[in-house]
Formats: structure tokens, C-alpha cells, sequence
């Protein structure tokens, strides 16, 4: 992402007006060479990249402030689940036309966002497209050497938690949709709204990301769903895992349209685009665990153990027994 200013090109003048002013690191060069210094400060450097697509993470008709918020927030949900501080991020935007309200309107909650969280623009690219909208960010963050929390260290006994709660976005792309969520709280716009706005603005939980860091074995960030991502997170540390379904933190509006029969658990649970935290941590660090989150004004949950075996996470209900799933995330393929 470069902007010279100098025989200026259509591009060259789209990144000078909208991103040279988010580059306030001074690495980023204010957006005028081909590449960025990032200083290491002497931990290590955390990578993580996610692409953001119309017509698959967000609809035409969505503000752009809101999807340029989650373009950036799910990158920075992914920095959160691994103990990572934010550093820093590049951007592509592949755009149909170069539009000055969308611009303008994308680029200032890029921006917001970008100080909101302490991770500044430090670079990209712009290119046209005859296709879909696609915004790709590729996230860098910062932790102490050999201290990235990763999916491998779940063991036996571990206490399985997650932050937020399950669900809404899933039910949110259905108001959306005019679906059946959106018919059984037709009378009830707070709802729709609460759970529109998940699906459209994901709330990363970077304020844990110490927290999760000091305590946890293992954890990944939930986007596909929450029994899906469980399972990958088993399947990594090579362990099993038992979870109380009446104890996976649903909201308010999620819970009204579950009661009204929109909704199924099944949805709750393998719907994605929760972008919650979803970690293991060991026994006798549940408790610390737990108050220093309180401290960090994100809700955690405690919702089932780490069980020794390779078979896959079950889900059990309050008789303690099992619920048949039929699939267990979105997939993309």
C-alpha cells in the first residue's frame, strides 16, 4: 500500500485520502514505501490473517463501518485467544468501484477501531474487482517468547470455558435474512437489534488475552461454532472433552428465541461467527482464572472438562445425556 503523491494514480490517491491517515505508527511510513517495520521489542511476533467476503461474513446491504469493524475484529479475536497484545495490521480491499460515502464511512471505523484496540495500519494493498466486496487483514501481535497460548496443551481434567455468549450472530444473520428468528420477535426490536448487531460487529476480547496467557493450557477463538472449534481444539491437544449444554452462556434475545421454537440448540452451538474465546484451563487455576477475568470486565463461563481419549466432545444435557448433533460448524467448502 503505497502513496507517493507523485503522478498519483487512482489507487495511489484512494489510499492517500482514506489510509495514510489511520498510519500512525511510525513504521508504516505513512503509507509512502512498499513495506513496514514492525519492532519486535524482543517478543515474539504473533500472525494471524482473515478475509472478510460478501455474500459469506457479511450482506451487500451491511453499513461499512460495520464491516470494516469486523474485518478487523475477528483478526484481533484470533491475537486475544492466543495471549497476544495487538501490534499492528495490513489490509486488502478488493473493491467494485471506489465509492467516496463507502470509503469514507469504512475508513474512519477502520480507524476508530484501529486506536480503540492499539493496532495501528501498517500497510496493504487495493485492487479492483468484477466479484464480491472482500476485505483481508492480516493481524501481528506480541507476546513474551515461547508464551503464545496454542491448541495443543489441553489436558485430562482441564475446566473448558468461553467468554460471551453462543449463538447470537448465528441468529442475527437470520433477522437479517427475514428468517424464523426474525418472525418470532417481530414484537420484540431490542432483540433483533441486540442480535444483529453480533453477527455484524463481533466484540473481541483482547482484555483477556493476559489472563488467558497467565492460566490457560490451550484455546482458539470461536468462528465456525462452538462445537466445531471444540472439536479442533480436542483433536490438537489429542484429548476428549464433556460439555454441559445447559451451561454454554446464552443472551437474553437468544434465549426468547429458543423459548418461541426459532431457534434450535443445534444452531446455538454450530452456527459461528461468535468470534468468543474459547480456552482450557487446568484445575487448580480455575480459580485465579476466573476473579482476574471479573477484573477485566469479560464474562467467562465455565461449561465442561477435558476428558482423556481421541472420541469426539459430547454435549449432554441436564439428565446427563447426549445430544445427537448433525453437524457441528459452518463450513466453508
Amino acid at each position: 500500500m503505497t502513496a507517493s503523491g507523485v503522478s498519483a494514480s487512482g489507487e495511489d490517491s484512494l489510499i492517500a485520502r482514506y489510509f495514510r491517515p489511520l498510519a500512525t505508527d511510525p513504521g508504516a511510513f505513512n503509507l509512502v514505501d512498499d513495506a513496514a517495520i514492525l519492532t519486535s521489542l524482543g517478543d515474539d511476533l504473533v500472525v494471524t490473517t482473515d478475509a472478510v467476503v460478501e455474500g459469506v461474513h457479511f450482506l451487500a446491504a451491511d453499513p461499512p463501518d460495520t464491516i470494516a469493524r469486523k474485518a478487523l475484529r475477528v483478526n484481533l479475536s484470533d491475537l486475544a485467544a492466543k495471549g497476544a497484545a495487538p501490534a499492528g495490521f495490513v489490509l486488502t480491499l478488493a473493491l467494485r468501484d471506489a465509492d467516496d460515502a463507502w470509503l469514507s464511512s469504512f475508513a474512519r471505523a477502520l480507524g476508530e477501531d484501529a486506536a480503540t484496540f492499539g493496532c495501528p495500519i501498517l500497510g496493504g494493498d487495493t485492487v479492483s474487482t468484477p466479484g464480491p466486496l472482500m476485505i483481508s487483514i492480516t493481524a501481528f501481535g506480541r507476546v513474551p517468547p515461547g508464551r503464545m497460548v496454542r491448541r495443543t496443551g489441553a489436558k485430562a481434567g482441564d475446566r473448558i470455558c468461553v467468554t460471551g455468549t453462543i449463538g447470537d450472530a448465528a441468529l442475527g444473520l437470520d433477522v437479517l435474512r427475514d428468517g424464523k428468528v426474525a418472525a418470532a420477535l417481530a414484537d420484540d426490536a431490542a432483540s433483533r437489534v441486540a442480535l444483529v448487531g453480533r453477527y455484524r460487529v463481533p466484540a473481541p476480547r483482547n482484555a483477556l488475552a493476559v489472563v488467558v496467557r497467565d492460566h490457560a493450557s490451550a484455546a482458539m477463538d470461536v468462528s465456525d461454532g462452538l462445537a466445531g472449534d471444540l472439536a479442533k481444539l480436542c483433536a490438537a491437544s489429542g484429548v476428549s472433552a464433556r460439555i454441559e449444554a445447559d451451561a454454554v452462556p446464552v443472551s437474553p434475545a437468544t434465549r426468547a428465541a429458543l423459548a418461541k421454537g426459532a431457534a434450535t440448540l443445534e444452531t446455538i452451538l454450530a452456527g459461528g461467527d461468535d468470534y468468543e474465546v474459547l480456552c482450557t484451563v487446568p484445575e487448580n487455576r480455575l480459580a485465579d482464572f476466573l476473579a482476574q477475568a471479573v477484573g477485566t470486565g469479560v464474562a467467562v463461563t465455565e461449561i465442561g472438562a477435558v476428558l482423556a481419549g481421541s472420541s469426539a466432545p459430547a454435549f449432554v444435557d441436564g439428565q446427563g445425556r447426549t445430544i445427537a448433533l448433525s453437524r457441528l460448524s459452518y463450513s466453508h467448502f
